[in-house]
């Protein structure tokens, strides 16, 4: 909640391309257990990690995928 989600996704996803040739899709992690599992990942990651598991596509150079990954990362930032 410090600030530091955003840059957090987008280094995890410019890993992920890199190695595994995926990347997230942001869409399919519900904000509230999203927000719950990093709540949680400083004691478990088992959580939050099973939530990108589902999460991850093929879709590497795909442009939507890559800009709808940034605007689910400010929507996971905003105060409902």
């Amino acid at each position: 909640m410090e600030g530091n989600g955003r840059a957090t996704r987008i280094w995890l996803d410019l890993m992920l391309r890199r190695s595994l040739k995926r990347c997230v899709d942001w869409s399919q992690i519900d904000k509230n257990e999203y927000l719950a599992a990093m709540r949680e990942s400083v004691i478990d990651g088992a959580r939050i990690k099973a939530l990108v598991k589902l999460a991850l596509t093929d879709k590497i150079d795909d442009r939507e995928m890559f800009m709808k990954g940034i605007d689910y990362s400010y929507y996971y930032e905003q105060n409902d």
